[in-house]
């Protein structure tokens, strides 16, 4: 995934979910968020940012925020680009394969899935969730609360039962880390929901990213870890398909 039109700028604050305030080429500039979610640990006044010119002309704001420096990483914070990643890597046989028949945003049951496809006998519907919440190498999905996440592992979870394969796939949208795992601290409800969807034979895939100022790119398959409980011995979980 290529980004045209990108600009270094330094962050000043996030007056709300939606809007950054920058300092590009010196100037104070607002710019659109193109994440809801808190991203507290990632943006921090002082920041290096890579901002990218808006296309539609008649936008309030001109830029919107793509990735942040944290330390030396850069961070991938598009919530747009996972889905893309997921969809640029299976068309390339990422999993070894390349389907016969590649369908976004799919409806099963009361689920709106973000990918259906085929290959030979297999129909698999696909649920993709972007990783930004990283700490010491460790990366965690979600970063609040989320139960639509909770619902969408429930509903793959019904798919593998009416015959479907089913991924929940988790883009780690930068490199060098050392593990995934839920995120139980910030929502334990989906962490119960991520070990029974694997304990009920959804696939769960890790993928990390290749993160430059203007491209995100999948990488490496990333191991996941589960963990029963707070306090409970994590185990590893499926590193690949």
């Amino acid at each position: 995934m290529i980004y045209e039109g990108m600009e270094e700028a330094v962050f000043l604050d996030r007056p709300n979910r939606f809007i950054a305030r920058v300092l590009l080429r010196g100037k104070e500039t607002v710019c659109h968020v193109k994440n809801t979610g808190r991203c507290r640990e990632l943006l921090l006044p002082g920041s290096r940012v890579f901002i990218q010119r808006a296309a539609n002309e008649k936008r309030k704001t001109d830029w919107d925020l793509i990735s942040v420096y944290k330390g030396e990483r850069l961070i991938n914070m598009d919530a747009a680009a996972p889905n893309a990643v997921f969809g640029q890597w299976l068309l390339e046989g990422g999993p070894g394969f390349v389907p016969a028949l590649l369908r976004p945003e799919t409806r099963h049951g009361d689920s709106r899935f973000d990918f259906y496809f085929e290959h030979e006998h297999r129909r698999v519907f696909a649920e993709v969730k972007g990783v930004t919440l990283e700490e010491a190498g460790v990366v965690r999905f979600p970063d609040a609360p989320t139960e639509r996440g909770v619902k969408h592992l429930r509903g793959l979870v019904r798919c593998v039962r009416e015959g479907f394969e089913a991924w929940a796939v988790f883009i780690i949208q930068m490199k060098g880390v050392k593990y995934f795992e839920p995120n139980r601290a910030a929502h334990p409800a989906f962490a119960d929901a991520l070990l029974a969807a694997r304990e009920a034979g959804v696939r769960l895939l890790a993928l990390d990213c290749h993160v430059t100022e203007n491209a995100i790119r999948a990488a490496e398959p990333v191991e996941i870890r589960l963990c029963a409980s707070p306090r409970g011995a994590c185990r590893n979980g499926d590193k690949m398909l």
